[in-house]
């Protein structure tokens, strides 16, 4: 394998461009003891803890890095584990540069200390090094439930299997680990490390059924009432996919970008004699500036296709993470800025033959404070393109909403949910992660369904008083 192996202070070893772009490996391979130790030692130790207040899940992050700096690394792992059920995970897709690091002081002056990449390393030491099994914890004799195996769900039950909940979780794929496993692809999330993650939660204790579809199979009421659970999260995530609703949008090759994603993250359709089939488009456009976009556009890649992504606002006002939009760049994507599909054109036989699009120029700022793209006019051309993937956002389900009397929603569908408990509309019924605020990042759904298990605690064990 041809690797990079430029290391300037924080950065990794990954595999080169032009050979990652056509396979699922893992692209960043992570650091060695020595580029750990060393890094490690950059933290300045400082007595206000500024990267901790920027930690979602509150991780004691001088405490791990100190450890890490003397050698110690399966204690780093034990510190990280106080505040985190799913440190290898958040290591790789944690959008570190907006919240810990960003928060440190030695990026005041210069590069901060690469805090996710240190938790990284150190998951993936104690993965590879530790035989010891987790300990179920004695039971409280108290039940919960859990709908959804995502990071909100899996954090939730986490906490709540540490406290001595016998926790159920309820997940609609045949597979645990929501997003995690169906929208993130392996070259930046492999599946074996969720899995292990998720192996944990069961050595604790924690119970995962698969394709149970709540609000279909079984409802939360009758997990209250019939099964007995004296409490329930909802961490369904938002997999509902939006889409333009311009013309052409029904044509044969044109695809969600969560239906694309999950053919090959969750069905390995990528993968030679694959069981699910998927168009391997020779002009792929993808529409969209987000982190999933450049998962689809860079699943697309390797998939042997010439990829595109057409975005209406500047690349500065992209959302995606500035990591994920450079190696998409490396690897041979295009962009096009300042653009904006108008219809989807199809062939005789229903197929896409190509994507009309329209140049804009940025007006005054909307609601978000970002500035409004608005139409040239005149200016319409159009783009080749056998395959057309829409990645413009998701919303939740609305199949627990319209199941569950007395859940209130937004219009938009979030559960609206007490910030900082998660406790719905419905007593004993809580609610985090995407299934509130709309697609999110994997840390806040975490955090948000830890304040969850904590709020469930206080619950549960006060009926009691």
């Amino acid at each position: 394998m041809a690797v990079n192996m430029s290391l300037l202070k924080n950065e990794m070893p990954a595999q080169s461009a032009e050979v990652r772009n056509k396979n699922f490996l893992e692209v960043t391979l992570g650091y060695t003891k020595e580029q750990a130790v060393d890094e490690a030692k950059r933290c300045l130790n400082c007595k206000n803890r500024p990267c901790v207040t920027g930690c979602p899940v509150q991780i004691d992050i001088p405490e791990f890095i100190k450890e890490v700096a003397e050698g110690n690394f399966e204690e780093a792992f034990q510190v990280i584990s106080r505040s985190s059920s799913l440190p290898a995970v958040c290591g790789r897709v944690c959008p570190q540069e907006s919240q810990c690091e960003a928060k440190c002081v030695r990026g005041i002056k210069g590069e901060p200390v690469a805090i996710g990449r240190l938790e990284r390393f150190v998951a993936d030491y104690h993965n590879a090094n530790s035989k010891t099994k987790v300990q179920k914890p004695v039971s409280n004799g108290h039940k919960a439930a859990v709908i959804g195996s995502g990071p909100s769900g899996l954090a939730c039950a986490g906490d709540l299997a540490r406290k001595g909940y016998e926790v159920t979780i309820f997940e609609a794929l045949h597979l645990a680990g929501g997003v995690l496993v169906y929208g993130i692809p392996e070259f930046r999330l492999p599946k074996a490390i969720v899995q292990k993650e998720i192996n944990a939660l069961k050595d604790m204790g924690v119970t995962i059924q698969t394709n149970v579809v709540i609000g279909k199979t079984l409802s939360i009421d009758e997990l209250m009432e019939d099964y007995g659970f004296e409490a329930v999260f909802v961490g369904s995530g938002a997999g509902l996919p939006n889409f333009m609703n311009i013309k052409g949008e029904n044509l044969k090759g044109v695809y969600s970008a969560n239906e694309f994603l999950t053919r090959i993250n969750l069905m390995k359709a990528y993968k030679e004699n694959a069981m699910t089939p998927i168009q391997r488009g020779s002009k792929v456009t993808v529409v969209g500036g987000g982190n999933v976009a450049m998962d689809a556009a860079r699943c697309a890649k390797r998939l042997g296709a010439e990829v595109s992504i057409v975005y209406r606002r500047t690349e500065k006002e992209l959302p995606a993470r500035l990591e994920e939009v450079e190696h998409a760049k490396e690897e041979g994507i295009q962009f096009s800025f300042l653009t904006n599909p108008l219809e989807v054109k199809g062939s005789e036989d229903g197929w896409v033959k190509g994507l009309v699009c329209q140049k804009m120029e940025l007006g005054e700022p909307d609601a978000s404070g970002r500035q409004r793209p608005v139409a040239i006019p005149g200016s319409e051309f159009i783009v080749d393109a056998d395959c057309v993937i829409i990645s413009i956002g998701t919303s939740p389900n609305p199949l627990i909403k319209a199941t569950t009397k007395g859940l209130e929603t937004q219009k938009w569908g979030g559960i609206i949910a007490e910030e900082g408990t998660g406790l719905t509309s419905r007593t004993g019924v809580y609610a985090g992660g995407d299934a509130v605020t709309g697609a999110a990042t994997v840390i806040l759904a975490m955090g948000a369904g830890k304040n969850a298990a904590a709020a469930i605690d206080e619950y549960i064990l006060g009926k009691e008083k």
